[in-house]
């Protein structure tokens, strides 16, 4: 029985996929940086074995699966093309993986890892169901029925799968470091479109994919009339939010979620619509409201003070404000305070603006250094750009969190992509 190997096992995918091929029998192990990443907790729950990345790791007998952060001149990459190893990409294992179950590909700029774990937890409280979402968390079942999954843009790496559905949550400009534009990213999502196999859930409150052609039926999803699936009368309690469905102008059903927001709404109704597609009734897809919550999206702590620390993956303008509108509706009473770290700074420079307009949104707004990826270097641009473009907009050094002790009964926002984790760690250390 051949062993797979992760070249990079603690990347968020390749850690949800390494554990579902674990929790469905196969052998697995993997390498990657020494350096702590949040993947590994459940790597190292199911007994995955790690190693730190050496060439000496691959060996004959191996199978290789390899992170597409990564190219063909990693040392790991090499060894194993010189002895022959079967060698997968990681999308292009995926891609093939899928032919096995009723597979249902969650993609869009904003909102997938969301709209993932919703879709895998409403469909595992009714049938045996694996699922592989962004946030690192993966689970294989011997006997599912149905795969969820994360499918993301970038690089068109979701042009590698031809799942029988697709949800379409929005199409954005993201990775300006690989999209030239609007364009470009919409003709990306027209040709995944044209691969999904028997239907498409798609925002119909999204012009851009209001556009999109396929071969298979689109049913969209909105608030906006004219919508299949509709949400009304949105009303806000302490334990969450409600809402009606209507299906083609029809009443079909009041659902409540534990989360805040208008996308947390659009969310859920992608994941009404698809199970009603599929012919669940309304009580197993009422089961929504059990959701716990994906790792890194909207994750509170109760701390000192009368403040909340919620931590988020918010690292796109969108998601910042949708994580902001969050707070303002679960916390009426507190003042917001942005903790904003950008993520790469091809993002930071195409969306300065962007940026600055939404972080505004806030009462109070802190500033850390950009986190730069390994895919660029830019001197030309630094925090203070952005810092000049938001009023009382103040820089963070991570030794100085202290200052935050200041906004008593106050929501912080830990929001971005890269290593804001370490900001709120150092503030949570001054306890």
């Amino acid at each position: 029985m051949s062993t797979y190997h992760f070249i990079g096992i603690k990347g968020t995918g390749m850690s949800a996929l390494a554990q579902i091929l674990h929790d469905s029998g196969e052998k697995v192990q993997g390498s990657d940086i020494e350096k702590s990443f949040f993947t590994e907790e459940s790597l190292n729950k199911k007994g995955i074995p790690i190693m730190t990345f050496d060439k000496e790791n691959i060996t004959n007998g191996l199978t290789i699966i390899a992170g597409n952060a990564f190219n063909d001149q990693h040392e790991e990459v090499i060894r194993a093309k010189e002895l022959g190893l079967p060698f997968y990409w990681y999308h292009e294992f995926l891609g093939e993986y899928l032919s096995n179950y009723t597979s249902i590909a969650v993609t869009g700029a904003h909102g997938k890892t969301s709209t993932t774990g919703l879709l895998a937890h409403t469909l595992s409280e009714n049938v045996p169901t694996s699922y592989l979402i962004g946030d690192g968390t993966g689970l294989g079942h011997p006997e599912s029925e149905y795969f969820a999954f994360e499918a993301c843009e970038y690089r068109r790496h979701f042009l590698s799968y031809e799942p029988d559905y697709a949800i379409m949550t929005n199409i954005d400009f993201d990775h300006p470091d690989y999209f030239k534009s609007l364009d470009d990213v919409v003709q990306a999502f027209q040709e995944m479109a044209m691969k999904v196999k028997r239907g498409i859930i798609a925002c119909g409150d999204d012009e851009k994919l209001q556009e999109i052609q396929a071969n298979v039926p689109v049913v969209y999803y909105g608030f906006s009339d004219g919508n299949d699936f509709q949400a009304q009368n949105v009303t806000q309690s302490e334990e969450g939010t409600t809402f009606e469905v209507f299906v083609r102008g029809t009443f079909y059903d009041t659902f409540q979620i534990p989360t805040y927001g208008d996308h947390s709404v659009l969310n859920a109704l992608s994941v009404i619509a698809l199970c009603d597609y599929e012919s669940f009734s309304k009580d197993e897809i009422k089961k929504i409201y059990q959701f716990e919550g994906v790792k890194r999206r909207f994750t509170e702590t109760e701390w000192k003070n009368g403040q909340v620390i919620i931590d988020d993956y918010a690292h796109h303008p969108i998601e910042i404000e949708a994580t902001i509108d969050s707070a303002r509706k679960k916390y009426p009473s507190k003042d917001v305070i942005a903790v904003f770290q950008p993520h790469t700074y091809t993002r930071t420079k195409q969306f300065l603006q962007e940026f600055a307009d939404s972080l505004a949104k806030a009462d109070y707004v802190y500033l850390c250094d950009i986190f730069g990826s390994a895919r660029e270097q830019d001197g030309s641009l630094t925090i203070q750009d952005l810092q000049d473009k938001i009023d009382g907009a103040m820089l963070l050094p991570e030794e100085e969190t202290a200052v935050l002790q200041k906004h008593e009964e106050s929501v912080i926002l830990f929001m971005g992509a890269g290593d804001i984790q370490k900001y709120q760690e150092a503030f949570k250390k001054l306890a």
